[in-house]
C-alpha cells in the first residue's frame, strides 16, 4: 500500500510557525493595485479599474489561425471550438467559389476541440480571400434559412409578430 501523503492535520501548529503573506508565492499575493485599494485609494481609481476590467473581458481569444506551410494560394486554417457542424458547411460553400481549386476540412482528434480546414485557390485570389468569402456566404445563407424559418413558423402558428433580426 502506498504511503499516505501529509494533511493539514497531521501536523501540530505550534505558536509562531503561522506563514505571513510575504511567504506566500507571488501568485497568492494581493496585486499592488489591490493593496492600494484596501487602504483606501481615490474614488477615480475603482472607476478606472472597472472600465480596465470590462475592457479585458470584452477581448476574445484568436479562434481563427494561420497554420505555418502555407502560402497565398495554399493555406491551412485552424479553427479553435469548433467541429464537423461548421468545418462541412464552410467546406459545401467555399467549393461553390469558382476562384477555389481545392477545400477539405478535418478534425485532428476528436478530443480537441479544433477543426482545421484546407483552401487551394488558383492564381488571381488568396486562400484567405476565399476564406473570408466563404465564411460571409455562409452567413447571408443563414440569415436566409433563419428569416424564412420564422415567416413560416409564424403562419403555422397564426402570429403575426415580426420574426427576430440579426444586426
Amino acid at each position: 500500500m502506498a504511503p499516505r501523503s501529509k494533511t493539514r492535520a497531521d501536523v501540530p501548529e505550534e505558536a509562531g510557525d503561522d506563514a505571513t503573506m510575504q511567504d506566500a508565492p507571488p501568485s497568492h499575493q494581493p496585486a499592488a493595485d489591490d493593496a492600494e485599494d484596501a487602504e483606501g485609494g481615490e474614488a477615480g481609481d475603482d472607476e478606472m479599474n472597472e472600465a480596465e476590467d470590462y475592457e479585458e473581458e470584452e477581448e476574445e481569444p484568436q479562434r481563427v489561425k494561420l497554420l505555418a506551410g502555407s502560402t497565398a494560394t495554399a493555406a491551412s486554417f485552424e479553427f479553435a471550438d469548433e467541429g464537423h457542424t461548421l468545418g462541412n458547411a464552410l467546406r459545401y460553400i467555399i467549393m461553390k467559389n469558382p476562384d477555389v481549386e481545392f477545400c477539405a476540412y478535418a478534425i485532428p482528434h476528436p478530443s480537441e476541440a479544433k477543426m482545421n480546414i484546407r483552401i487551394q485557390t488558383y492564381e488571381g485570389t488568396t486562400a484567405i480571400d476565399a476564406l473570408q468569402k466563404g465564411l460571409q456566404d455562409l452567413q447571408e445563407l443563414c440569415d436566409v434559412v433563419a428569416e424564412k424559418f420564422w415567416v413560416s413558423r409564424n403562419e403555422f402558428m397564426g402570429e403575426s409578430t415580426p420574426q427576430p433580426s440579426h444586426a
